[in-house]
């Protein structure tokens, strides 16, 4: 099983990656964990300093953009 976590207080471009996380995730039809991450100290512990960020099996995949769900597709799969 795959772990994505999105990373991000709440603001508008961390919920839109979130959401198009969980479609991609969800179009690919494999085994994943989605999990959102909004706690400041986790999110600095991956040396996280612009949001939203995303992070596949422990790897920042992307930091401060919201990706197509095609783009996410592709760093998830």
């Amino acid at each position: 099983m795959k772990k994505i976590q999105v990373l991000g207080p709440g603001c508008p471009k961390c919920t839109e990656l979130a959401k198009r996380t969980a479609e991609a995730a969800k179009s690919l039809g494999g085994d994943y964990e989605v999990e959102k991450v909004s706690e400041l100290s986790k999110i600095m512990a991956f040396g996280i300093l612009t949001t939203p960020a995303l992070v596949v099996d422990g790897e920042v995949k992307v930091v401060g953009k919201v990706p197509s769900v095609e783009e996410i597709k592709k760093m998830i799969g």
